[in-house]
């Protein structure tokens, strides 16, 4: 348990908060509320979660998603037409198509590499690149990448943070069968 960043509940005194379960909040009218309105838009247990991790983090404040295509999503927001990711191309298929059929219409520049060489990333960097998307452990190739020239290039330009629920999975390289998925169902098994 991470008490970090918790309060004890009012109510009960209880050292760990409860895990509220309830959709909606009471409103003494249509905005008064006590700072939750519906479980969408904030509840105490996400509030919980969010405190607890900005302070094993020392941040200033965390945010949860329900998925790490969520967090993604919300990172790749930050970003404007014009600028530049750099990303692993040992990809998870729904961020591939998250990158290539949504957010490449909005003008950001893509650029799927093989993130195993500091080469590979070294020659993609410039001033557009805002954010270095990469995923230490690939569920379907087994292939475990080093995030330290990340880091090392990282430091040096000091893009945006991404999200660190980062994707996993194959968009390109030896297995290009994600990158013409379309629909979920079962992986197809790595070919090495």
């Amino acid at each position: 348990m991470i008490h970090g960043g918790q309060q004890h509940d009012p109510s009960t005194g209880a050292v760990m908060p409860p895990i509220y379960q309830t959709t909606t909040y009471a409103q003494a009218s249509p905005g008064d509320h006590k700072g939750y309105e519906y479980s969408r838009t904030g509840n105490p247990t996400r509030t919980a979660l969010e405190n607890a991790l900005s302070s094993i983090e020392n941040g200033g404040y965390g945010l949860a998603f329900a998925s790490g295509l969520a967090a993604i999503d919300a990172v790749m927001k930050l970003l404007q037409p014009g600028d530049e990711v750099i990303s692993t191309n040992d990809l998870y298929g729904g961020t591939f198509r998250l990158f290539s059929t949504v957010f490449q219409k909005f003008g950001i520049e893509f650029h799927f590499v093989a993130m195993d060489d500091t080469e590979n990333i070294e020659k993609l960097i410039n001033k557009k690149v805002k954010v270095i998307h990469e995923h230490p452990f690939i569920n379907d190739s087994l292939e475990i990448e080093s995030s330290q020239p990340e880091r090392k290039h990282g430091h040096k330009r000091k893009p945006k943070p991404a999200s660190s629920s980062k994707s996993q999975g194959n968009s390109g390289g030896k297995n290009n069968y994600w990158r013409k998925r379309k629909t979920g169902g079962p992986r197809k098994p790595s070919q090495k």
